[in-house]
């Protein structure tokens, strides 16, 4: 039952495309404006208010036990069950919401901390108590579920939901067990907290001294800046660094991926699942196949990428492209640079296509502080959307540095809190939270919007340059560089799966023998060098159990689907917005399927791959102009 209920530490998405601050940003959370700050009193007004409601949850959870073993009396019954349940848990995720986002303001913070883990241990409860529901259900008939459904109206909400129990069958199990795996859960968590805690706030990020002879430490967030740097010099040494500081400890981290990997395996062999693979994807009727055609399908794309790195190379007028060399400025001359209040402007005056309704709830998230922009010491790096607080508004986590991979990121967020907005407000609870599966595509449809509208607003041609570059970026990032993840999440569970050892030294050596094939090291396309083989430990994305590909498919559906919007296609803008709508009414590939893209077929990506081989074309023509005129 507690499948449809919201994820515990709901982050709809966690999109690591996120840079560190400027020299001069403030890093005292204290000292940042509110304005810049998410404002969590409309969850609850105060911790305490907080526990309180806790304890009035904790005290109601005893009502479902005595729903043991009489499901099956009556459709009135059922839908009382279910509806308690419903209520429980929708309880339970605003609870969570907030000690999530409490946490992550200021993850050295240990009482908020502890706030987080109080409700990891009480979801475990949550799921433990309610783990009688789906095997009482399952002794019954689709049959008699219908024609319960078709007498009581209370039942219509969760038709979809008691389908996809009987479709699950095979893999649910009896009462006793389903409790003792979902106690399991807090265990199965664990590598991913201890990750967590140890790389956003205990770990020794290394420091480094530039050329222009400042000293500056490299952790995770200021990482994604100094990458950056025009001085290949400096961006070698800070890669290097960064790089070499994670080789330290890949034991350590090769400990916490191996108890992750190993606690998929579990759980997918007691739910009698084939693989970690199949189990992941089963839980929103995802063919594997899915999986597999993207993976072969971008790797057999690897020429067009391979285009790119060419193109990158000869812009950058190098003679040897390197990995260190693939973060910086495509033309050095632009430095695209955004406030905050610029960057809003931007976003809306990009969303404009998606018509005044959209955009009002945007402007919302902006006014009434649903977003925590500005890095803080002790923030979690990257950024997400979490729209679990169904009788609130999503909330966004940003580290904005005013670059536009900044103004970009803005957009992305935005488009998974509008489509939990939208959800929340068109769809009943059981049916608001959307698959994970369709969760990137309305981001990415985002910033297509934007990128759109830039080229659209700046006349420059060297600016113009710079844009279509990154838009490249974004394709190399979310198609190319997520599949490639993909691909090694994948092989690592096949290590576990054959009985293989998953040690820091062999998750680096699996790592650099994919990094390389992506790159071209080997026929001397791009150079990954030995210490590349560490950057596996830098990415928090592979605790979160298949989540990767995600990335990479949504990009592929939102690409199709922004095409036809921008093109001035009326139904497809009526159709997108209904699948912003939708929630979890439908799987996923449905869901798609009735927006107007079709992710069982190799169609998607076959269309961005043509889009980019066309960005090229057009970088290629603007280079030759800006040649000619120079």
């Amino acid at each position: 039952m507690v499948r449809y209920v919201r994820a515990l530490v709901a982050i709809v998405a966690l999109f690591l495309f996120v840079s560190s601050r400027p020299a001069a940003q403030e890093r005292d959370r204290s000292r940042i404006q509110d304005t810049y700050k998410w404002n969590l009193t409309d969850l609850y007004p105060s911790d305490a208010a907080w526990r309180s409601a806790k304890e009035k949850l904790i005290a109601g959870m005893p009502q479902i036990a005595a729903f043991g073993g009489t499901l099956g009396s009556g459709p009135a019954r059922l839908a009382d069950a279910l509806d308690l349940v419903s209520r429980l848990g929708k309880d339970l995720a605003r609870l969570s919401t907030y000690a999530s986002l409490l946490a992550d303001q200021d993850t050295r913070v240990s009482a908020a901390q502890g706030m987080q883990q109080e409700m990891q241990q009480l979801g475990a409860k949550f799921a433990s108590a309610t783990a009688f529901v789906e095997p009482e259900i399952l002794k019954m008939n689709t049959a008699t579920l219908d024609e319960w459904a078709s007498r009581e109206p209370r039942l219509k909400v969760y038709q979809h939901y008691l389908d996809d129990i009987q479709r699950r069958r095979p893999h649910t199990l009896d009462d006793g067990q389903e409790r003792l795996l979902a106690s399991a859960s807090v265990v199965g968590g664990a590598p991913s907290n201890t990750y967590n805690i140890f790389s956003n706030a205990d770990f020794p990020y290394p420091s480094v001294t530039l050329s222009d002879n400042k000293t500056v430490k490299i952790d995770s967030s200021s990482f994604n800046l100094y990458r950056t740097l025009p001085n290949r010099e400096d961006r070698q040494k800070v890669m290097s660094a960064f790089f070499g500081a994670l080789g330290q400890y890949r034991g350590t981290f090769g400990s916490t991926l191996n108890g992750q990997v190993q606690a998929n395996e579990f759980f997918a062999s007691a739910r009698k699942y084939g693989s970690a693979l199949e189990a992941a994807l089963d839980a929103s009727n995802i063919p594997a196949a899915v999986y597999s055609r993207l993976v072969d399908g971008v790797n057999q794309s690897l020429p067009a990428f391979h285009r790119y790195l060419r193109l990158r190379k000869r812009m950058m007028n190098l003679q040897e492209l390197h990995y260190y060399d693939l973060y910086a400025p495509l033309v050095a001359s632009v430095d695209l640079t955004y406030t905050p209040e610029e960057a809003e402007r931007m976003v809306l005056a990009a969303i404009a296509p998606l018509g005044a309704d959209y955009a009002a709830a945007v402007q919302r998230a902006f006014k009434e502080r649903w977003i925590d922009l500005l890095p803080n010491e002790g923030k979690r790096s990257g950024a997400y959307s979490n729209g679990s607080a169904y009788d609130v508004h999503p909330y966004m986590l940003i580290n904005f540095n005013g670059k536009y991979a900044d103004v970009s990121t803005v957009a992305h967020e935005l488009g998974h809190t509008m489509q939990s907005y939208l959800s929340n407000k068109a769809q009943p609870y059981p049916l608001a939270n959307y698959p994970i599966f369709v969760a990137e595509v309305a981001s990415t449809f985002n910033e297509a919007l934007l990128i759109e509208h830039m080229l659209k607003t700046i006349k420059d041609d060297r600016t113009k340059l710079s844009l279509l570059g990154n838009y490249l970026e974004n394709i190399k990032g979310t198609v190319f560089r997520q599949t490639q993840f993909a691909e090694f999440e994948l092989r690592m569970h096949e290590m576990a799966e054959q009985g293989r050892p998953i040690t820091g030294d062999a998750l680096d050596a699996l790592y650099l023998e994919i990094t390389r094939k992506y790159y071209g090291h080997e026929q001397g396309i791009a150079v990954v060098d030995d210490d590349v083989a560490h950057e596996w430990a830098f990415i928090p994305h592979f605790y979160y159990d298949f989540y990767v590909y995600q990335y990479a498919t949504s990009f592929t559906a939102s690409a199709a689907l922004s095409e036809k919007v921008l093109s001035g296609d009326d139904d497809a803008l009526r159709r997108y917005l209904a699948f912003l709508s939708a929630g979890g009414s439908k799987y996923p590939i449905e869901l798609l399927k009735d927006a107007g893209v079709d992710m069982t077929s190799s169609e998607p990506l076959d269309l961005t791959m043509r889009k980019m081989n066309r960005v090229m074309d057009e970088m290629e023509k603007l280079l030759a102009a800006t040649t000619t005129k120079h």
